[in-house]
């Protein structure tokens, strides 16, 4: 008789809450928008800048994360308008993980890479 080896187990998504997290602030951009606004209140095209990505990838960047609940947006409509975005409170929450991030590369990357 043949043994038969047990299927292997789909993994729980709901199991693992670093990957859950990870899902939501994991892209590059993400990760690089959030970073930005926590120096404070910054506008659409001031985050174009300093996060090299394009229009397209950012706007869709900014609506999912405040889809999310990370970001907010707010409009002046004095001439001309201007849109301006900041972390909510959840957003803000993520300083420590970032700093720990930060501590982590420090010690584990190399220059190399940290100057990418």
């Amino acid at each position: 008789m043949a043994s038969q080896r047990p299927e292997p187990r789909e993994q729980d998504d709901g199991a693992c809450p670093v990957i859950a997290s990870l899902e939501q602030i994991g892209s590059k951009w993400r990760l690089a928008v959030l970073h930005e606004l926590l120096d404070g209140e910054q506008r659409f095209n001031e985050l174009k800048r300093s996060t090299g990505a394009n229009a397209r990838t950012l706007s869709r960047v900014l609506d999912d994360l405040g889809e999310m609940g990370f970001v907010e947006r707010r409009i002046e409509e004095d001439a001309p308008v201007a849109t301006f975005y900041s972390l909510t409170d959840k957003g803000e929450s993520l300083e420590p993980v970032f700093g720990e991030i930060e501590c982590w590369a420090g010690s584990w990357l190399e220059e190399s890479a940290l100057e990418a």
